[in-house]
């Protein structure tokens, strides 16, 4: 047999029991049963990482929002889900700005983002935010608008990791944080970090569970967190 495109392997995947094992029928036998691979050996089989592109935009901005809440409503001027999620698209596709597919590296399963995580070095964040402040003070008319400080000079920070619904409980954000701690050595940093807001205990633990330690308290749009850090080993 001749070797599958990915996307011959994608389409392989042609019909969908939705019942409670999400099981993918992949065809049938000489009597016509149906077999196939349960969604777990899928992403086990099918994940990769790659850096993000413009078309990842929609999907991208949708994750983006459900991990940042109200900070996407500071950071759009925007109110509506739908406007928040178009604004945050618009900056996904755009180059030098803290939300660009240029920060962002992807979790891919057959094509489709399983998730995303966006990343800068803490020095740059302030010329990062300036297109998106640009803007935000255009909109609301006001040119003493800022935005809280987040990232410390010096650090490879993770602005934002999310997973899409469907894909979690698969250690698909642990290995998006693993990547990242990759790129971080790469670019010559030693120290990783995150912000976690005080209200959520779980993503808090996992994160200590893989080394970050909270380093203070900081408040990001009238919202107390935790300043996590991770010192890498070379």
């Amino acid at each position: 047999m001749k070797s599958k495109s990915k996307r011959d392997k994608q389409n392989k995947y042609f019909e969908e029991d939705s019942g409670e094992n999400f099981y993918f029928i992949a065809g049938y036998t000489d009597g016509g049963a149906s077999y196939g691979i349960n969604w777990e050996e899928i992403i086990a089989q099918e994940l990769n990482f790659r850096g993000a592109v413009k078309k990842d935009a929609k999907k991208a901005a949708d994750l983006i929002h459900y991990a940042i809440d109200d900070i996407a409503e500071k950071l759009t001027g925007q109110t509506k889900k739908e406007n928040i999620r178009e604004t945050l698209a618009n900056f996904f596709r755009e180059e030098i700005n803290r939300l660009s597919y240029q920060n962002t590296m992807v979790a891919d399963v057959l094509g489709e983002v399983a998730g995303i995580v966006i990343t800068y070095p803490g020095e740059i964040a302030p010329r990062l935010d300036e297109p998106i402040l640009k803007r935000l003070r255009k909109k609301k008319r006001n040119e003493l608008i800022l935005l809280d400080k987040e990232a410390d000079e010096g650090d490879f920070y993770i602005d934002t990791v999310c997973v899409e619904n469907r894909f979690r409980g698969n250690g698909i954000g642990t290995m998006l944080l693993k990547e990242v701690e990759k790129t971080a050595l790469q670019k010559g940093y030693s120290r990783i970090s995150l912000n976690v807001a005080k209200d959520n205990p779980n993503a808090k633990k996992l994160y200590e569970q893989i080394g970050y330690k909270v380093e203070k308290e900081i408040i990001i749009n009238k919202h107390l967190y935790d300043y996590m850090v991770k010192i890498l080993s070379r």
